[in-house]
Parts: C-alpha cells; structure tokens; sequence
C-alpha cells in the first residue's frame, strides 16, 4: 500500500521532534547537575535518552519511512538508492521542523523554572567545541569525531536493514549503537551525527552554537556519504 507524502512528512516531524525533546531535555533538564537534591542522569543517562529515542521512533514510524529522524541517514540512504529525491526533501524538511519544535518546546519548559532561567552559550543541549565547551577539543578533532561516528552509525544502520540483517532486532540495534556513539563524542562534541539534532538548539540557542553549526551539517553528511558508497560496494561483491 502506497503510503502518503504527507503521513511521512508528519512520521518523520514527530520522530525528530520526540528525539530532541527526549535526548536534548535529557541533557539540558536532568544533564549532569544536582537539583533539588536529585541526582543528574550523567553521561550515560543521556547517552541513553538518545538511543532509547531511536529504539522506541524505530518501532512506532520504522513501518512508514524507515524512522531516518536524521538528514545524514536520509542523506546516506539517497546516494545507497533506497529512497527517491522527493522523498528524501520530504524527510529533511519534516526533520529540521521537528527538531526545532522540538527544542521550542524544551526552551519553554525550562523558562518556566520559578527561581528563572539563563540560556548559556550553548543551551538546549546544543552542539559546540573548542574553549569553553565540554572537554575543549579542536575543530579537527570534531569534525573528525562526527564523520567517522557517523559513517558507523550508517554503516549499522545498512547493515541491520539490509538482506543480511535481522529486521526484527534493526531498531535495538540501531538505537544501542547510538548509545555508544554518545558515550564516545558527549565530552568532545556533545554528539551530533544528525544535523537536525544540532540545528534545533542551535537556532534558539544562537551565538557560538549557531557560529558552529556549519561542522555538524558538514561532518555526519560526509561520513554518511562515504557509509553509503562503502555499503554500495559491499553489495556489489555479493
């Protein structure tokens, strides 16, 4: 059965918007601090929320378009020939208004703290490097961080979707990856490997987290691209 441009459209915004609002909250809400007495959800708390968010979207939407929830996979799906063009600007759009829902949504809940509320430089569970971010990693070491986590977490994605894979168990594994993944880049980068995830809080956020946004659009599409080609040859020599 033919399934509707537009009930894509609305899959993929929601999916995108519950991952940031679950994986970004996560980080900008519980985080690492201790509030009220309550313990912070830590690192892997939050590494956690993200590839929970996958597993859970994976098996709500994974039916209607994949659950890509990520520009880099739509992108690394596109150049491996699994969707069309059309559709592949329709999971972008639908992607990166989500994720900036989702983070509206975020900022607005944690302008409701009664003692108030001050957005740093990089808010929302923004995305960021260099001086004064995380453990202060340099550009190259980021950029690099992204691409290659990225081409794995494709290369996983592929891998688990393809005729080799075990579909029922794609979306653990899926989601588990990017669980390790954040447990890797959180102190270098954040983690990104998904453009939209950083294009949300980079928006609201602004300042140095919008100055930086270019390297997580850059980063996870390169390393996306080259999972793809990867994948492509692989499939060749069957």
């Amino acid at each position: 059965m033919e399934i509707k441009t537009s009930t894509k459209f609305v899959a993929e915004l929601i999916g995108t918007f519950g991952l940031v609002l679950f994986g970004c909250g996560a980080a900008a809400v519980a985080g690492l601090d201790t509030v009220a007495g309550l313990s912070g959800v830590g690192l892997l708390g939050i590494a956690l929320a993200f590839g929970l968010s996958v597993v859970v979207f994976a098996y709500g939407i994974g039916g209607i378009t994949g659950c890509h929830i990520n520009p880099a996979v739509t992108v690394g799906m596109l150049v491996n020939g699994k969707i069309s063009v059309s559709d592949a600007i329709t999971y972008i759009v639908a992607q990166l208004i989500g994720a900036l829902l989702g983070a509206f949504v975020l900022q607005q809940i944690l302008s409701g703290q009664l003692a108030g509320f001050t957005p740093g430089e990089w808010a929302y569970g923004a995305n960021g490097w260099g001086e004064g971010y995380q453990n202060e990693y340099g550009t190259g070491a980021a950029f690099l961080t992204e691409s290659v986590l990225t081409f794995l977490f494709l290369f996983v994605i592929f891998g688990a979707t393809s005729k080799w894979g075990n579909s029922t168990m794609a979306g653990l594994a899926i989601g588990l990856t990017l669980v390790l993944i954040h447990l890797v880049a959180i102190p270098i980068t954040g983690t990104s490997v998904n453009p939209a995830r950083s294009f949300g809080p980079a928006i609201l956020a602004g300042g140095a987290a919008l100055s930086q946004l270019w390297l997580f659009f850059a980063a996870p599409i390169v390393g996306a691209i080259v999972a793809a080609i990867v994948w492509r040859l692989l499939e060749k020599k069957e």
